[in-house]
Protein backbone atom coordinates (compact mmCIF):
# COMPACT_ATOMS: atom_id res chain seq x y z
CA UNK A 1 0.00 0.00 0.00
CA UNK A 2 1.34 3.38 -1.01
CA UNK A 3 0.69 6.50 1.09
CA UNK A 4 -0.36 9.55 -0.97
CA UNK A 5 -1.11 13.12 0.18
CA UNK A 6 -3.23 15.38 -2.03
CA UNK A 7 -4.91 18.79 -1.85
CA UNK A 8 -8.50 18.91 -0.55
CA UNK A 9 -10.94 18.82 -3.46
CA UNK A 10 -8.78 16.53 -5.61
CA UNK A 11 -10.90 14.45 -7.98
CA UNK A 12 -10.40 10.74 -8.61
CA UNK A 13 -9.32 11.39 -12.20
CA UNK A 14 -6.66 13.86 -11.00
CA UNK A 15 -5.41 11.40 -8.37
CA UNK A 16 -4.81 8.72 -11.00
CA UNK A 17 -2.74 11.14 -13.08
CA UNK A 18 -0.86 12.55 -10.05
CA UNK A 19 0.17 9.06 -8.92
CA UNK A 20 1.10 7.94 -12.46
CA UNK A 21 -1.57 5.22 -12.47
CA UNK A 22 -2.82 6.92 -15.64
CA UNK A 23 -0.54 8.80 -18.01
CA UNK A 24 -3.30 10.97 -19.51
CA UNK A 25 -6.74 12.26 -18.63
CA UNK A 26 -8.18 10.04 -21.34
CA UNK A 27 -6.58 6.96 -19.81
CA UNK A 28 -7.86 7.94 -16.35
CA UNK A 29 -11.36 8.39 -17.78
CA UNK A 30 -11.22 4.96 -19.43
CA UNK A 31 -10.01 3.21 -16.26
CA UNK A 32 -12.70 4.83 -14.11
CA UNK A 33 -15.62 4.42 -16.53
CA UNK A 34 -14.62 0.80 -17.25
CA UNK A 35 -15.10 0.00 -13.56
CA UNK A 36 -11.45 -0.85 -12.93
CA UNK A 37 -11.08 1.58 -10.01
CA UNK A 38 -12.35 0.86 -6.50
CA UNK A 39 -12.63 3.39 -3.68
CA UNK A 40 -13.00 1.95 -0.18
CA UNK A 41 -13.78 -1.46 -1.68
CA UNK A 42 -16.56 -0.25 -3.99
CA UNK A 43 -16.44 0.27 -7.74
CA UNK A 44 -16.33 4.00 -8.50
CA UNK A 45 -17.29 5.15 -12.00
CA UNK A 46 -17.53 8.91 -11.34
CA UNK A 47 -14.45 10.77 -12.61
CA UNK A 48 -15.40 13.74 -10.46
CA UNK A 49 -15.52 11.79 -7.17
CA UNK A 50 -13.80 14.02 -4.61
CA UNK A 51 -11.11 12.22 -2.67
CA UNK A 52 -11.56 12.25 1.12
CA UNK A 53 -9.15 11.74 4.01
CA UNK A 54 -8.51 8.01 4.54
CA UNK A 55 -9.88 6.85 1.18
CA UNK A 56 -8.35 3.61 -0.08
CA UNK A 57 -8.08 3.66 -3.88
CA UNK A 58 -7.38 0.40 -5.72
CA UNK A 59 -6.60 -0.27 -9.35
CA UNK A 60 -5.30 -3.68 -10.38
CA UNK A 61 -2.39 -4.50 -7.98
CA UNK A 62 -1.87 -0.91 -6.82
CA UNK A 63 -3.41 0.29 -3.54
CA UNK A 64 -3.28 3.92 -2.39
CA UNK A 65 -4.01 5.18 1.12
CA UNK A 66 -4.94 8.84 0.69
CA UNK A 67 -4.47 11.68 3.15
CA UNK A 68 -5.25 15.35 2.59
CA UNK A 69 -2.73 18.16 2.82
CA UNK A 70 -3.60 20.93 5.26
CA UNK A 71 -4.33 24.33 3.76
Amino acid sequence: MREVAVEPGTKLEQLLKYTDLASTGGEAKYLIQSGLVRVNGKKEIRRGYKIKEGDIVEIEDEVLNVSLLLK
